[in-house]
């Protein structure tokens, strides 16, 4: 089978270069000419860990290719994967432009029967709009089929999770175009992996419901994580306890800084505005969001407070910049609102990340200074403070670290070290929901 994905961002480069390894013939498109040149390269625009190698071995073996031309890209498939962003916009609705145009394109292209695959995150409707707009704009009458096939990829794992998903869904209409979906994933059959079948509009809502609930449970463990801390109790027990309840389940359910990321908070916003525009309240959605908003500045107060109340002038040691380990993703990352708001309190801000400095600096007060490694970065500072849960960060040299900074301050807020441990060693440790 041939087929075309359009936009290699993240979610598209993903699915090509996975689909190429699963013996499909694939051909990626972009609009950008000097991405799609470095692309063909094997040059990854941004950090997955073994997509480069993914890329290039299937572009070795004449499997993934990639190409500015949508009509050629169009006409030599039968499944066409549209994975264009959806961004946010002011009011936290999703924008469609993107899509409006892929569904031009295509439309005006095909001439035989195709279909038509939703992998971006959209709107409830967006697949009726897409057929609608093709319909219209058709050269000549041609059959085609509407699918929506929502990804559930993580930065940090998305390969393991295209690969090895805990479930596929399919919304479509026509028996056909579901029959051809299946044959597409054939591999994850070999695997059992669960696939659910249902309608367009069902399969659009999927997405938003199952990233609004992760966020929930992240929220909700980080208000516990805050009362533990008025009441003396450790919040990494009352989780385990809630997990082995297995209607709870144990993941997701880890205090910390709160959520970040490209996906969380701008499908909660976009889920909202669909709720309002069909005159409903999401309550419980609405006051995750809010708590996470609270959160970041709970961080802040944290280290504050530890400071008597004043950060003017304090040196702060800032581990971690992406929004999760793994990527070099910082949108929206925890870290980022933190340093931002410890350098509107005075403070100066030394900073470390495996992959995510460039990114971060667009963003961050130009004040930041940016270190090599995180001992560097811990030199002359007056504490450190962990955000991201890297690997390299679980198991710091602590001899060293108490040697290389001004107090013996360590602000954990992803509760990676034992407590106990860090204040044998000298520390006085701070973590989240452990008092």
């Amino acid at each position: 089978m041939h087929i075309a994905v359009i936009g290699t961002g993240y979610v598209g480069l993903v699915t090509g270069a996975c689909f190429s390894e699963f013996g499909v013939f694939v051909t990626c498109v972009d609009k950008d000419a000097a991405k799609i040149q470095s692309l063909g390269q094997g040059t990854i625009p941004f950090f997955e860990p073994g997509l480069e190698e993914l890329v290039r071995r299937n572009v070795a073996q004449g499997r993934l290719k990639f190409t500015t031309n949508v009509a050629e890209a169009v006409e030599n498939s039968l499944v066409i994967f549209i994975a264009v962003g959806t961004p946010p916009r002011g009011d936290g609705s999703a924008d469609l432009s993107y899509i409006n145009e892929v569904a031009d394109s295509i439309a005006r292209t095909i001439t035989s029967y195709k279909v038509i695959v939703t992998k971006s995150t959209v709107p409830v409707g967006t697949g009726e709009r897409i057929r609608t707009i093709i319909a219209r704009n058709l050269r000549e009458e041609t059959d085609f089929d509407i699918v929506a096939n929502p990804e559930f990829l993580r930065e940090g794992s998305a390969i393991e999770d295209f690969m090895r998903p805990n479930r596929v869904v399919i919304g479509a209409k026509s028996p056909q175009a579901v029959a051809i979906m299946k044959d597409l994933y054939r591999p994850l059959y070999l695997i059992e992996t669960p696939f659910v079948i249902t309608t367009i509009e069902t399969a659009e809502l999927i997405k938003y419901a199952s990233n609004s609930f992760l966020a929930v449970k992240i929220s909700f463990i980080n208000e516990m994580a805050l009362l533990c801390e008025r009441l003396g109790a450790d919040v990494k027990v009352v989780a385990r306890a809630m997990g082995l309840d297995g209607r709870i389940g144990p993941k997701f359910l880890h205090a910390g800084p709160g959520f970040g990321g490209s996906c969380f908070p701008k499908d909660i916003r976009a889920l909202l505005t669909i709720a309002e525009e069909n005159d409903i309240d999401l309550v419980v959605v609405r006051a995750a969001l809010r708590a996470n908003e609270r959160q970041a500045e709970a961080m802040v107060k944290k280290i504050e407070d530890a400071f008597g109340g004043r950060l003017e002038g304090a040196v702060l040691a800032v581990l971690g910049l992406s929004f999760k380990p793994n990527t070099d993703d910082v949108r929206e990352a925890p870290a980022l609102k933190i340093i931002s708001s410890l350098a509107d309190r005075g403070a100066s801000v030394r900073a470390y990340d495996p992959v995510a400095v460039e990114n971060a600096r667009q963003t961050l007060p130009v004040s930041v200074v940016y270190c090599s490694d995180a001992y560097e970065t811990c030199s002359g500072a007056d504490a450190v403070v962990i955000v991201t849960e890297w690997n390299q960060f679980r198991n710091l040299d602590l001899r060293r670290l108490t040697s290389l900074l001004k107090a013996p301050l360590f602000f954990d807020l992803r509760n990676i070290y034992d407590p106990v441990r860090l204040r044998a060693a000298g520390f006085t440790y701070h973590s989240v929901g452990r008092s």
